[in-house]
């Protein structure tokens, strides 16, 4: 079989499948972005952006990926005096802990090996240390499969007094986030991930501290300047038109699942991916207690790599998954099931997974992969 992007069963770590509604709320033909139409598109996003983010607030939409918001983010809240703590355990942290070094002077950076938990206790001994003004970190660290514990440090940095400032990219729509519960600040998502809508925006929620905290950082992607066109339906510059229309129609679909429902789905998905994991005798890479509910991190079997077991997935059975990041390439591979990825989908992935391990004997009980998925099923 030939790779066919058009009918791959697509399960990377993000972008995600797009929903055929999606696909077609873009082929509307050009409209002009400062007129009525268009404003009240931008008015019914904001109306249904509390049931992405599960919350009221302020929340902007950016033209832009999702490292657009966290820079929009870091740029427009990282104090010009005080610390800034970052929390890292993984690519994406690091990520992070780049942008924040642009935008503030005294960083301490607080990093745990790539798939362990994030080091809670050190957190809150820098936050001991006091003059912390800001947290930053990555909720779901898709680079290795893991979600931090955002529960487990949020009461040291609410009474630390710092902003709390969060990469929510893979995790909105994806994993419970309690914004209010856990004193969240600032939290960027990706339309690509558990939205399941286009590549290309950015959605950030602010706290009204957050909002009050705001200062001049970045011309295109000034926070405040959004937030105060966004008060008339509008965006300060030309705004990706056509993203904006896939935005309405994916956040549709997700209030007509329902974000509890979305979650549900995503966890109980997860689940089995793990289950048929275990079944084909494989290894996942990250602490299991904190494995992610979007994105399932296995290590590759001894002796296969890439060319043997991802590339054949892609060229043998047009299954796409996602291979490691950085020092982990060729050592793990990342199968997605987040947004609008659903139960034929992993049962695709993993009997093609376990057909090519067991041409290479490495399958001990036939069919025990799609046995522990089908078992979970609803």
């Amino acid at each position: 079989m030939t790779f066919d992007p058009e009918t791959t069963t697509f399960l990377i770590a993000g972008p995600v499948r797009i929903h055929p509604r999606v696909l077609r709320a873009m082929s509307m033909p050009s409209l002009n972005h400062r007129g009525d139409y268009f404003h009240g598109i931008v008015q019914e996003i904001r109306e249904l952006l509390p049931v992405l983010f599960g919350a009221k607030g302020r929340q902007v939409i950016l033209s832009g990926s999702g490292t657009a918001g966290l820079e929009a983010m870091y740029s427009g809240l990282l104090p010009k005096e005080g610390r800034v703590v970052v929390v890292t355990n993984g690519n994406f942290g690091d990520r992070s802990n780049e942008i924040v070094r642009r935008y503030a002077s005294n960083v301490t950076t607080v990093s745990a090996p790539w798939g362990q938990a994030l080091p809670a206790e050190a957190v809150r001994a820098e936050l001991a240390k006091g003059d912390v003004r800001a947290v930053c970190v990555v909720h779901n660290e898709t680079s290795v499969g893991l979600a931090n514990d955002l529960a487990g440090i949020a009461p040291a940095v609410r009474d630390s007094g710092a902003l709390f400032l969060v990469d929510g990219i893979s995790a909105v729509a994806g994993i419970p986030i309690a914004i209010d519960a856990w004193g969240i600040d600032a939290l960027v998502a990706g339309s690509q991930k558990g939205l399941a809508a286009p590549a290309g925006l950015a959605l950030v929620h602010l706290s009204d501290r957050a909002a009050s905290a705001l200062h001049p950082g970045t011309f295109y992607l000034d926070l405040a300047a959004h937030l105060k066109s966004l008060e008339k339906n509008d965006t300060p510059w030309t705004p990706a038109v056509p993203l904006f229309l896939a935005l309405r129609e994916a956040l549709l679909l997700l209030k007509e699942e329902g974000l509890e429902g979305r979650l549900a789905r995503t966890h109980r998905l997860a689940e089995a991916a793990r289950a048929a994991t275990d079944a084909l005798g494989l290894a996942l890479f990250p602490d299991r207690r904190y494995a992610s509910d979007t994105v399932t991190a296995i290590r590759n079997p001894d002796g296969m790599g890439d060319p043997e077991l991802r590339k054949v997935l892609e060229r043998q059975y047009n299954v796409l998954v996602q291979g490691g990041q950085g020092a982990l390439t060729g050592k793990i591979f990342r199968i997605g099931h987040m947004g609008i990825a659903d139960w034929p989908d992993l049962l695709v992935t993993f009997a093609a997974l376990e057909r090519i391990l067991g041409r290479a004997g490495r399958v001990a009980t036939p069919g025990a992969s799609l046995r522990a998925i089908v078992e979970r099923m609803p």
